[in-house]
């Protein structure tokens, strides 16, 4: 068996906010036929299957996940094509933005001032729709997307059209139950000599206001209609809130850092506390970004 499936993983080494119990069994598969030999593992050890990325925007419960957990940080591939008045960028999930970025800088496109502020693969960014706050063109990362490929719990590969999908604020639609497994991206090939400047500008601006420096999930809520989370939180006097180890940044409301040895739970109890607060004080609920997997509520 070319693949390594793994035992008693600590996944916490495998997430941005560096919290989560253990994956029964763990792998890493680096391609097309890796991951459909995962599933082909799966489904004859009879396991459940949870996959996750770069493990940027979600919460892995402390009691650690059931089953095959398959993590595809290091499925990743990108190709870029140049033809006529577009670029044309096809990449694995794995993929993380920061080659999409390179890509995008390389020739001096739009699209680089946005990706400059997204974390994570390429797999997030269209299963979540990632976007930023800034009024940058494009904002959204399901604006970049043509077509996205699919693998099927059996492991047929299959291309879904965009106008297939289901796309709205911080989400996607449309591809489930799959394992989103490519995104076909494409833009105009209309240069800009400045966005390498404003990239620059724009990633010292968010070092000065985000917590960039201590594990996150980046942000933690959405937006309400009308309203910025981190403005409600903030006006809440929610900043620095804390329980064990998981606090409200300093920095950045919208932001649950982890200290040092932070736990689910303690994230989930903040996490909560901030909901309710904010409901209290303002009328306003919010819902998170944040994906939890595993054995909550035990």
């Amino acid at each position: 068996m070319s693949l390594n499936i793994l035992r008693n993983v600590k996944l916490a080494d495998y997430t941005s906010w560096m919290i989560g119990g253990e994956a029964e069994y763990f792998c890493l598969p680096t391609t097309v036929p890796e991951l459909q030999e995962a599933l082909r593992y799966a489904k004859a050890n009879q396991l459940p299957i949870t996959v996750f990325g770069g493990g940027s925007n979600i919460l892995i419960s402390d009691h650690g996940i059931k089953g095959l957990t398959i993590c595809l940080r290091r499925f990743s591939e990108i190709t870029t094509e140049v033809k006529e008045d577009k670029i044309y960028i096809n990449c694995l999930a794995g993929t993380a933005k920061s080659e999409l970025l390179k890509a995008f800088l390389k020739n001096q496109l739009a699209p680089a001032l946005f990706m400059a502020g997204l974390p994570g693969d390429v797999g997030g960014g269209v299963v979540m729709n990632a976007g930023v706050a800034e009024a940058f063109e494009p904002r959204e990362f399901m604006e970049l997307v043509d077509a996205i490929e699919v693998m099927t719990l059996e492991g047929e590969v299959k291309r879904l059209e965009k106008s297939k999908l289901t796309i709205r604020y911080r989400h996607t639609d449309g591809w489930q139950p799959h394992i989103v497994i490519r995104a076909l991206i494409s833009w105009p090939l209309v240069k800009d000599p400045t966005i390498l400047q404003q990239v620059r500008d724009a990633n010292k601006l968010r070092l000065s206001k985000q917590p960039l420096d201590m594990p996150s999930c980046g942000s933690v809520f959405k937006n309400p209609d009308g309203h910025k989370a981190a403005q409600l939180i903030d006006q809440c006097g929610l900043k620095g809130f804390r329980i064990g180890d998981a606090q409200v940044s300093l920095k950045h409301a919208n932001f649950i850092v982890n200290l040092n040895q932070a736990t689910a739970a303690d994230t989930l109890a903040v996490i909560e506390h901030v909901k309710k607060k904010v409901y209290e004080d303002k009328g306003v609920s919010l819902t998170t970004e944040v994906v939890k997997l595993g054995q909550f509520n035990l």
